[in-house]
């Protein structure tokens, strides 16, 4: 028996970005969904969460993962509700969050979905402080930060919603805490409403003389999630044994060639070699979606209780995610970026 017809609406990569993306890279679409198969769940979109990582898949360059393709749906993590259901995990009305990309419908086997917390006070919070960017603050903290009471974090984009997680739970560990954001309202907002000691306006002429000015015992733990400007004056900063989780490069992501100015690398290479440093990168889905449940145990009775603080910056319309992502890349959005789809 055919199903009554859902028109889904989805945004597809129409051309890969030279340099920042365009709108001309993406192209609105609507297409009927197909009849609903054993096994299958009918998905439609809530909240669609938009990630500095998206920028990497736009591209054919060779990385970590293979690239959306031209005339793909965009690639993208969601939190949905289960319309209809012919899989037994699963029934009406489930919360389930999946990589199911910029659409308000899909169509999945449930292989790739897992059961969103239950009483969120917004079910968006399953794609930031209790998703993929908490996890990635939490555990590349934890697991290669190692934190330790008494010593000092920086941590880029700490307004954002990986490096306020990062933040936020360093504070809870005892450390100083030392944010780097872009704008005074960013920074207040990071001193005065998530307990940072201090953040730095990375847009100041003087950034580096700020920074070195608020960690007088150097850092120990730098969390990366820029590059640029901001890692040049870390550096410098960087006590012995420091370590230097790095989950993201925003700051190079939209580059087309070598950036200008004196190369940087033999100073990171023999601060590495003389403060026997370590900077480790990591993938949070490649290398600890198995530790979820430890996450969420520790994670669910901070966000709960108010001990980690979140904010989201909420865009509605699918239409209007293009224009966000462009933003996002630019530092235009303030807090966890998510798109309200329906």
């Amino acid at each position: 028996m055919t199903q009554e017809l859902i028109l889904n609406q989805r945004v597809v990569l129409a051309s890969r970005p030279q340099g920042a993306p365009t709108p001309e890279n993406f192209r609105l679409e609507r297409e009927a969904l197909p009849d609903l198969q054993d096994g299958q769940v009918q998905l439609r979109t809530l909240y669609l969460s938009l990630d500095p990582y998206m920028r990497g898949r736009m591209s054919d360059a060779p990385s970590y993962a293979a690239p959306v393709e031209i005339d793909a749906v965009m690639e993208g993590g969601a939190v949905s509700v289960v319309e209809q259901s012919r899989n037994p995990a699963f029934k009406e009305g489930d919360l389930v969050v999946g990589q199911t990309g910029w659409q308000t419908h899909s169509i999945s086997d449930g292989s790739n979905l897992l059961m969103a917390p239950k009483d969120l006070p917004s079910p968006s919070m399953a794609v930031g402080v209790l998703g993929m960017p908490g996890i990635t603050g939490y555990m590349g903290l934890m697991d290669i930060g190692k934190p330790k009471a008494g010593e000092t974090l920086v941590v880029a984009a700490a307004s954002g919603a990986v490096g306020s997680v990062v933040g936020q739970v360093a504070k809870l560990n005892g450390l100083r805490v030392v944010g780097v954001a872009g704008g005074e309202d960013k920074c207040r907002y990071v001193v005065d409403e998530l307990g940072f000691d201090a953040c730095i306006d990375h847009r100041s002429e003087d950034f580096a003389e700020q920074l070195k000015a608020a960690v007088p015992d150097g850092i120990d733990i730098y969390f990366e999630l820029v590059g640029g400007k901001v890692l040049e004056s870390v550096i410098p900063l960087l006590n012995e044994r420091a370590r230097v989780p790095l989950c993201g490069l925003i700051a190079h992501y939209n580059a087309q060639s070598e950036p200008e100015g004196p190369n940087r690398l033999p100073l990171l290479m023999r601060t590495l070699l003389t403060k026997r440093a370590k900077i480790q990168g990591f993938i949070v889905y490649e290398e600890y979606y198995d530790r979820l449940d430890e996450f969420m145990q520790a994670m669910i009775p901070l966000v709960k209780d108010g001990k980690v603080k979140f904010r989201e910056d909420v865009v509605e319309g699918l239409e209007n995610a293009p224009d966000a992502f462009i933003g996002l890349l630019d530092g235009k959005n303030f807090g966890k970026l998510v798109v309200k789809v329906s």
